[in-house]
């Protein structure tokens, strides 16, 4: 398995308009195009910064499904909807893992 993390960075004053994005769009359509949140948080420290992880079966897998997402009709409404006052991300960070063989949970 393929894990991927993702931290997303917004702009000043827009964390509550990622997360309403999320909860009433993004959430759902990933579901849809089979995408597998496993995890997702919001930072406790304050930060504007939401952090959550994917899981595909391989690199091929995750380029189809962001294809597919970035494609989709009810996110690119969504998104730009969501975004009528400015940008709401300021940074993505992607980063990429295997779960560590010595690692049993």
């Amino acid at each position: 398995m393929l894990y991927e993390l993702r931290i997303y960075t917004m702009h000043e004053g827009k964390m509550e308009a990622i997360q309403q994005r999320f909860s009433e769009h993004t959430l759902r359509i990933f579901e849809r195009l089979g995408m597998n949140v496993t995890e997702f948080w919001i930072d406790q420290t304050g930060l504007s910064k939401l952090y959550y992880v994917l899981e595909y079966t391989d690199k091929d897998e995750r380029q189809r499904q962001w294809d597919a997402f970035r494609q989709d009709p009810e996110w690119i409404e969504a998104k730009r909807k969501s975004e009528e006052n400015g940008p709401i991300i300021e940074s993505i960070q992607e980063i990429f893992m295997n779960r560590a063989s010595f690692f049993a949970k």
